[in-house]
Formats: C-alpha cells, sequence, structure tokens
C-alpha cells in the first residue's frame, strides 16, 4: 500500500461516519438549513425583492418565493453578469457554472464560496466513504481519469467561467493533482474524437485505476482501448483498475456493454452532480439508491410531476414526501438558487435513510395522447425485454409517431442502435411494450382502447447517435441523448442517417 492509500484511511473513517450519522438527522438539518439560506441571504437584491426578512416558516416562503427555472432567476443573473454583487447571494460568485438549457440557450449557474464545498467537498466523500466501506483505497496510489469538458475559462465580469467538470478541474487539490489524467493541455481539446485519441495515447500504459465519466462516453473510451490493443477487457489493460464512478444518465441502459468491457472486480459508484448542486451519491456497494445530501447547503422542495406546470403546485419538505412517488425537484441553496427547478425528476426508494433514484427530466417524455411516459418507464421496460430476449443496445431513444405515413395507427417509435440484435425482434418488441404497459397505466389504456398500436422498432445505423450529437456539436464531455421526445425532431434526423 502506498502513502496516499494509507494515509486516507483515518480520514475515510472520520467521513464515513459523519455520513452515516447525518442519515438520522436529515429532518432538522434540512430546517436548519432552511433558517440559514433565508438568515444569510435577507440583504441580497433577492432576498429584499422577496421579503426574506418576514419569512418564518415554509408555507411563507412559499407564498413569497414561487418556483422558478432559469428564465425567471435570469433577470438577477443578468444583474451579476453586469458586475453587481450582493444580487442572489452575499458578494460576487466564485465562479459560474456555464452549461445549456433546452429553451434558455446557454444558462449561467452561480457557484458562490460557500456552495462550493457541496460540489467538491461531496465528490470527495463519496470517494472517502467508499474507500472506508469496502477497505479499497489503493485506488489513491494510481492513476485516476476524470472524462470531462474542457477546463479553459472565460471571464463574465472578471469571474471565471466554463463547464463545471472544467472548473473541478482547477480545484483538485495539489496531492491529488499528480495522479489525475489527462493532462491540462490533451483536456483543453475542444473536438471530443480527438480529445479522445490524446486520452488514450497518455492512458494506455499508465497504471489507471479509478474512471470517471457519463457512461456513453467511457464506453466510447474503453471500446477505442480495446481496438487498440486488441485485449478482450481492460482490467487487461488496466490490471489495477477497481473503481468506475458514473453519473449523469441512468446506468442500466449501459450496465451490461460497460461490465462486460471492464472485466471482474470493479465497483461502480453512482453520483448525482448537477451545475446547480451536487445532490446525492451512492452509500454502499449494490445499494438501491442514492443517499440524498441534506446538510451541505441545499434546502429541497418535491413537487409531484402532475402538478408541476400548476400555477400553485404542492411544495412538500423532505418530511413529507413518499416512496414511489415521482417528483419534480427543485433547490434553494447557498449558490444563490431559489425555488429553483432544476428539470430533474426523482423518486424516494427509501426514507430511513433518504434515498433517491433519478427518474428523468421534467421536458423529457411523451405525451402526444396523454400517456406521459418518462425515462425510468422505458429504460426499465428495455432492461425487460433484454434481460427475457438478449441483445445488446449501444444507444436509443423514443418518439411519438402521431401521422404515419402509411395512414396506420399512431404509435411510439423507439429508436435503436443495436450492439447486438435479439434473434427475435418481433417477441423483444413485444416484451417491451408489454413491459410498458405494465409501468404505465394510461399507456395501456390506449394501446386497449386502440388509440395507439404497439410500438415500432427502428433500427439506427452503425454511430447513428454519435453522428447525430456531433451535428449538434455536442459530442463528449456531459453532453448526453434525451430518451424521450415530445416530437419528431430528433427521430427525422435519425432516420436520415
Amino acid at each position: 500500500m502506498g502513502w496516499k492509500a494509507s494515509l486516507i484511511h483515518p480520514f475515510a473513517k472520520k467521513i464515513s461516519q459523519k455520513i452515516d450519522k447525518q442519515k438520522a438527522t436529515a429532518i432538522t438539518s434540512q430546517n436548519s438549513i432552511f433558517n440559514y439560506l433565508l438568515a444569510k441571504a435577507v440583504q441580497t437584491k433577492f432576498g429584499k425583492d422577496h421579503s426574506f426578512k418576514d419569512i418564518k416558516t415554509h408555507a411563507e416562503y412559499c407564498q413569497a418565493v414561487p418556483i422558478r427555472d432559469y428564465e425567471a432567476h435570469r433577470p438577477y443573473v443578468d444583474l451579476i453578469l453586469d458586475g453587481q454583487r450582493d444580487v442572489l447571494w452575499q458578494a460576487l460568485p466564485k465562479y459560474l457554472a456555464k452549461t445549456s438549457g433546452t429553451t434558455s440557450g446557454v444558462k449561467y449557474i452561480p457557484l458562490t464560496k460557500d456552495s462550493l464545498p457541496n460540489h467538491f467537498g461531496t465528490a470527495r466523500n463519496a470517494l472517502l466513504n467508499y474507500a472506508h466501506k469496502t477497505g479499497n483505497s489503493s485506488f489513491f496510489d494510481g492513476k485516476m481519469i476524470f472524462l470531462s469538458g474542457s477546463p479553459a475559462l472565460e471571464r463574465k465580469s472578471n469571474i471565471p467561467t466554463g463547464r463545471l467538470s472544467g472548473i473541478a478541474n482547477h480545484l483538485i487539490p495539489k496531492w491529488l493533482k499528480t495522479n489525475q489524467l489527462p493532462s491540462y493541455e490533451t483536456n483543453i481539446i475542444e473536438d471530443w474524437e480527438e480529445k479522445l485519441e490524446r486520452i488514450i495515447d497518455e492512458t494506455i500504459e499508465a497504471d489507471m485505476r479509478l474512471i470517471s465519466g457519463i457512461p456513453p462516453w467511457v464506453k466510447m473510451y474503453f471500446e477505442r482501448l480495446l481496438e487498440r490493443t486488441g485485449k478482450s477487457n481492460i482490467k487487461e489493460i488496466f490490471p489495477n483498475f477497481s473503481v468506475f464512478v458514473h453519473g449523469g444518465v441512468n446506468y442500466e441502459p449501459y450496465r451490461a456493454n460497460l461490465e462486460s468491457y471492464m472485466g471482474p472486480g470493479v465497483h461502480t459508484i453512482e453520483t448525482y452532480p448537477a451545475s446547480e448542486g451536487f445532490l446525492a451519491f451512492q452509500d454502499a456497494i449494490n445499494e438501491d439508491g442514492l443517499i440524498l445530501n441534506t446538510q451541505s447547503g441545499i434546502f429541497y422542495e418535491f413537487v409531484p410531476v402532475q402538478e408541476i406546470s400548476h400555477a400553485n403546485p404542492t411544495r412538500l419538505t423532505i418530511e413529507d414526501v413518499e416512496i414511489g412517488v415521482n417528483y419534480a425537484i427543485i433547490l434553494s441553496s447557498n449558490a444563490g438558487l431559489w425555488a429553483y427547478k432544476i428539470g430533474d425528476t426523482v423518486e424516494f426508494v427509501s426514507k430511513d435513510p433518504y434515498l433517491i433514484k433519478v427518474t428523468g427530466r421534467i421536458a423529457h417524455f411523451i405525451s402526444a395522447f396523454g400517456e406521459h411516459v418518462i425515462a425510468k418507464e422505458v429504460e426499465q421496460a428495455l432492461k425487460a425485454a433484454i434481460q427475457q430476449h438478449g441483445g445488446s443496445v449501444v444507444e436509443f431513444t423514443v418518439a411519438p409517431q402521431v401521422n404515419p405515413p402509411d395512414g396506420t395507427t399512431p404509435y411510439h417509435e423507439w429508436l435503436i442502435e443495436w450492439e447486438k440484435k435479439p434473434e427475435d425482434i418481433t417477441a423483444f418488441a413485444k416484451a417491451l411494450d408489454q413491459s410498458l404497459q405494465r409501468q404505465n397505466i394510461y399507456y395501456k389504456d390506449l394501446i386497449a382502447g386502440n388509440i395507439l398500436r404497439p410500438l415500432v422498432i427502428s433500427t439506427v445505423a452503425s454511430e447513428g447517435f454519435i453522428n447525430y450529437m456531433k451535428s449538434l456539436g455536442k459530442l463528449g464531455g456531459q453532453n448526453k441523448v434525451p430518451r424521450l421526445s415530445n416530437d419528431r425532431k430528433i427521430a427525422s434526423v435519425l432516420a436520415l442517417q
């Protein structure tokens, strides 16, 4: 065992014990954070505009501060971009995390002195917690790779600005910098395919022990490594590789492929980071759900998904949530976000401790006929069909076909790029449709009423999704293919490839 792994042990134990203690105090911690946020921001422009000094209860907060998306926050962010201080939080942000939205174009999410520990302290704690609970800290003695966006930062009103994953590269402690790959020079390459080849050049002979990134892009990295080396799995290339950290998209559609690529003896750690905050992480290997980060400067509210477009939706705190209900997650934080709708949906799988699963995006669903099919449902349906009939999937998306060219009954079209196609595609499609009907009663009723016919599978050409993302200039980094859409914009492009 190297010196870094040895020194980590007592610190990892302390962090893990702290996390365990925090599980029992989630409700009181959330109440304390609520009061702390209001007190700290009472003299900000937002606090004055919304009379924070008069708010004492959550009900009063709901009356004074409506749920907002980025567009409603934008006027305050624009003031920050103009150089004004004390707008959403005290002083100016330390960084602005630059991200892109489906309706807002470029978004700038504040990262403040107070909120930075949430992002980077939580990432550290997730690894230390894993190290203590598994006894595996050896990865600290080898190389680690974080497949991320460019660390090159620009300045907006003299505030360093860039992708969250790029900002994170600047905040890695010096003692860990020597473990990090790829190099800065490679990491700033914008073209993903060129960057990927350079990453392989730098890592192929290295002692890689931890690999982190969103599953579709890690999958590309693994595939290119195996092509270059002719090896059968990644463990043959990196014998000491033991930890794969992932987040950003649901792991299940990629699990079979990635685990076959990785080889035996590799643990996976799921995380839930976002530009708006590091919200949850896997507390134990093979645990069902992620522990909600309730003591890190974020106050959570949860809105039943069917109410999210209502003028006055139900806004629940963690004390009142129910297991198995699909909620839109709402954040107020020491980054200066107030009743902020991040666009994700979650459900609780436990309340003791509070464990969640990410179920999809508010904007990513199909409800062309009132069925409101969500990402979790299609991903579980695909998993069930693969278990029954075999096959493996590179990538997929689902879109409604409201006006079939042949004039037949409308249907959901599944556009799938196969790594291995099932032997009986008809039986596969039937199992897929039946699984979706079991999960979504509205979809089942539409099928039974002949409003919809069973789903149709269309095969996407090899590298079709890669070419699609490339056409948008969104290949690599943290960019993801939407699982579902309520129109045919994606489907029409894929159909032409």
